[in-house]
């Protein structure tokens, strides 16, 4: 939305105005706590890059490790099989459940994997001018934190799949190292999400130039 004259509307900041981020309450920049609710006012928080690369390297630490060891551990009389997520899928798509497979890759490898680049690409276009447009990483922002309650789907199927097939000494389905990495991968790469301040976004954006006054015919 623009004015008359062609150029945006100011910015709450601009104004010299800071919004509660718990009740959404304005009050003047200068006002440290909301009168309302009690929560701290902070128009920015000059850490907040900080706090998004942290949980995003914890994150990725644990995400190599769900990948390397095994996330199922299925146990019989005669014979025991550790399967790792992509082995997994291999293994299923080898028996012709190729869309239990793609479902296993696109949930554990794919969006986590977009997750990071996303989450890393908008921490360098708020440090560095980045050639998509505000709209377009705003929207990204919201994608990631949308998916990333569908990002524990094989941890609640392993947890699902041990508790129902325990059959004692003839079977016994438990869950591997890995269910406990990639656990902690989503949580910790949902944090660096929440952590990211999409409002640094639209900081970068440059100030509209004044429209030009139009001109008036002689009389």
């Amino acid at each position: 939305m623009t004015s008359a004259a062609g150029q945006s509307p100011p910015t709450a900041r601009d104004s010299g105005l800071v919004g509660c981020r718990r009740c959404t309450r304005v009050w003047p920049i200068e006002t440290e706590v909301c009168g309302r609710c009690g929560h701290a006012l902070q128009s920015r928080d000059p850490q907040a890059l900080q706090k998004v690369w942290a949980w995003w390297l914890v994150g990725v630490g644990c995400y190599v490790p769900a990948n390397l060891y095994p996330m199922l551990e299925t146990r019989t009389l005669v014979d025991s099989q550790d399967a790792t997520i992509v082995g997994g899928a291999v293994e299923l798509a080898l028996h012709g459940n190729w869309g239990i497979a793609i479902v296993i890759l696109v949930a554990s490898v794919l969006i986590p994997v977009g997750k990071f680049l996303v989450i890393a690409a908008l921490a360098l276009g708020v440090r560095y001018r980045s050639g998509l447009s505000e709209r377009l990483r705003h929207q990204l922002h919201e994608i990631v934190e949308y998916i990333g309650r569908w990002s524990m789907i094989d941890v609640f199927v392993v947890a699902i799949l041990s508790s129902l097939v325990q059959l004692g000494t003839l079977a016994a389905i438990r869950p591997g190292q890995a269910s406990l990495y990639f656990a902690l991968s989503v949580i910790f790469t949902m944090l660096s999400a929440q952590a990211f301040d999409s409002r640094l976004i639209w900081d970068t954006d440059p100030a509209p130039k004044p429209a030009a006054p139009a001109e008036r015919s002689p009389a």
